[in-house]
């Protein structure tokens, strides 16, 4: 077996474990909250200015609490792309983590893992997030152990990446922990994509549809509007082009009334068209999702 597929099979092997010592077949697991919630801080569109908040909150904290901001500080750099300065203020938070396990010890694994991973190495991202998963999972900090074993499921491949993202599903099922149970909607979107790109849509689109139950639940228009584009999506491989097309129709209508644009709307109009015989107006929404995507 190849190492990092043997690895990856280590880890799902360690999440399943976990789970039925917790008791996942339905029954819920005790948890420890994390010491910070980063989430009102973060603005995925703007890492820049993220980064910016995350470095002024480390700047006013105590110096246990800075070293979990810092490793925020750290992502918001690797989503800039610069991945040396993020590598560099993470070697700076290592140095300071006291010996024992802790949170900035899982916090510092996932987002040297998440370096590695958008940089481009899979290889060396994959025993980060094993070891966040075990710290995490051993300090009962449910919604980290949760992130740990989507990112798992992320760096593997195949059918590996199937189990690995089932097992964080069932995580965020079964814990009492509000940060496990929010990556709901984030791991059925995984999971439908990652049906989809096997080759089997169907299921895929169950997957979608659980997504964006979950995402109106959480009340956010745009990643409820990510949700409805990746069902039409997935209707559109299924040859359901009228439901496909009456989905982006509307919300390309619900952009313009918002002053939007979505390059990715505009792309699939154009291939619903062109699919229809609709061949003159598909030209102009490629066109302008050329445009708007930068092409």
């Amino acid at each position: 077996m190849d190492a990092q597929l043997g690895l990856v099979a280590c880890l799902v092997a360690l999440v399943l474990a976990a789970c039925q010592a917790t008791g996942s077949g339905g029954a819920e697991t005790g948890y420890v909250a994390a010491a910070i919630d980063p989430t009102p801080l973060w603005d995925f569109t703007d890492p820049a200015a993220s980064e910016a908040r995350f470095a002024e909150r480390a700047e006013g904290a105590a110096a246990g609490e800075a070293l979990l901001w810092r490793t925020q500080q750290a992502r918001a750099l690797g989503l800039q792309g610069d991945f040396d300065r993020a590598r560099a203020l993470l070697a700076e938070v290592e140095r300071e983590l006291p010996a024992e396990a802790s949170e900035g010890r899982v916090r510092y694994c996932l987002e040297l893992g998440r370096v590695e991973n958008s940089a481009g190495d899979r290889a060396a991202a994959r025993p980060w997030f094993a070891e966040a998963w075990e710290v995490a999972s051993a300090l009962h900090l449910d919604g980290l152990a949760v992130d740990a074993a989507h990112m798992i499921g992320i760096a593997a491949e195949g059918d590996e990446a199937l189990r690995a993202n089932e097992l964080a599903l069932e995580l965020s099922a079964t814990s009492k922990d509000p940060d496990a149970r929010r990556w709901r909607a984030s791991l059925e979107n995984n999971q439908g994509w990652i049906l989809f790109d096997d080759k089997q849509p169907e299921q895929a689109l169950v997957h979608f549809e659980r997504a964006l139950a979950a995402r109106e639940e959480q009340g956010n228009l745009r990643t409820i509007r990510i949700a409805h584009w990746s069902i039409a999506r997935c209707l559109r491989e299924l040859g359901r082009l009228d439901e496909a097309l009456a989905i982006q129709e509307r919300l390309a209508r619900e952009l313009v009334e918002a002053g939007e644009t979505d390059g990715y709307v505009d792309q699939e109009l154009g291939e619903l068209k062109r699919a229809l015989g609709r061949d003159d107006e598909a030209l102009a929404h490629l066109a302008r999702a050329r445009e708007l995507l930068g092409e």
